[in-house]
C-alpha cells in the first residue's frame, strides 16, 4: 500500500488529486452535451479562445483565470449571436471566432518577453500548483455549473434531441443554447489549472465518447462519463507522480486508454 499512500503524504498532491477529480467529473458531465450535439470542435475552439483574455490579464497584472473567464464567455455569447436563427451555421461561427480569438491571443502574447515561463501552465496545466484558494474556486464554480445543469436537465435534453418539440413547448431555445455555451466556456476555464488549454477539449470529449459507447440514455451516460473522468484523473495523477511526466497529459492519456478499451469491448460484443 506504500505506493498508494506515499503521494498523499504531500499536501500539494492532496489538493491536486481533489482538483483533478472535480474537474474530471465536471468536464465529463458537460462533455455529454458536446458529444451528443456534435460540438467537439466547439470544445477545442473554446479552449483556445481564452488566450486573449489571459494575455490581457497578464499585461495589466490581473488574475489570469478571471481574464480567461471573461474571454470565454464573450466568445460563447458571440457564437450564439452570429448563429442564432440559422443566419450562419454554428460550426462556421465557431471557426471564424476561434481563428480570430486565437490570432489575437498569439499577437498579444508575442509582445511579452517572459510569456514562455509565466503562461506555460495555462497551456499545459499545473495541477500540482493548485493552492487552497484555487481549490475552493474550482469547487465552487464546478458545483454551480453542475447545479445549473441539474436544474435545466429536461430543457437541455429537449433542445439537444428534438428542436421541433422545443418549439412546440415554447421553450426559449436560443436562451438555453446560449446558457449551455456559457456553461461550456466556464468549464474550460475551470479545467485550465489541471489540464491546461491544450488538453481541455480532450477531457470534454473523451470520457463522454466512451460513455456514449456503453449507454443509450443521457442520465446514465452522464454518470458513466463522470466515473471515467474521475478514474482517469486519479490514475493519471499517480502516473505523473511516479513517472515524472506532465499531469495533464497523463490524465488525458489515461482517459484515451479507457476509451480504447471501451471501443474494443463494444466491437467484440457486436461481433
Amino acid at each position: 500500500m506504500n505506493w498508494l499512500l506515499e503521494p498523499l503524504a504531500y499536501q500539494f498532491m492532496q489538493r491536486g488529486l481533489l482538483a483533478s477529480v472535480i474537474v474530471g467529473v465536471l468536464c465529463a458531465v458537460m462533455g455529454t452535451y458536446v458529444v451528443l450535439r456534435g460540438m467537439a470542435f466547439l470544445g477545442d475552439a473554446m479552449a483556445h479562445a481564452i488566450l486573449p483574455g489571459v494575455a490581457v490579464a497578464y499585461l495589466f497584472g490581473g488574475n489570469l483565470l478571471v481574464g480567461a473567464g471573461v474571454a470565454a464567455v464573450l466568445v460563447a455569447l458571440s457564437i450564439g449571436f452570429f448563429s442564432r436563427q440559422g443566419q450562419i451555421k454554428e460550426d462556421t461561427a465557431i471557426g471564424i471566432l476561434f481563428a480570430a480569438a486565437l490570432s489575437l491571443g498569439v499577437a498579444l502574447i508575442s509582445t511579452m518577453q517572459t510569456y514562455a515561463v509565466d503562461l506555460s501552465h495555462i497551456l499545459f496545466g499545473n495541477v500540482l500548483g493548485v493552492s487552497p484558494a484555487d481549490l475552493w474556486m474550482i469547487a465552487i464554480l464546478s458545483l454551480l455549473i453542475l447545479l445549473i445543469v441539474g436544474l435545466f436537465y429536461k430543457p437541455f435534453l429537449v433542445i439537444s434531441f428534438d428542436p421541433v418539440l422545443a418549439a412546440t413547448l415554447r421553450l426559449p431555445a436560443e436562451l438555453l443554447r446560449n446558457l449551455m455555451l456559457v456553461l461550456l466556456a466556464l468549464t474550460v476555464v475551470v479545467s485550465l489549472q489541471t489540464v491546461g488549454v491544450s488538453l481541455a477539449a480532450a477531457m470534454l470529449v473523451t470520457p463522454a465518447a466512451t460513455a456514449y459507447l456503453l449507454t443509450r440514455r443521457l442520465w446514465p451516460m452522464m454518470l458513466v462519463s463522470a466515473l471515467i473522468g474521475a478514474v482517469s484523473s486519479v490514475i493519471g495523477l499517480y502516473l505523473s507522480y511516479y513517472f515524472n511526466i506532465v499531469s495533464g497529459s497523463a490524465i488525458v492519456l489515461t482517459a484515451t486508454a479507457i476509451f480504447l478499451l471501451g471501443f474494443l469491448w463494444k466491437r467484440t460484443k457486436s461481433i
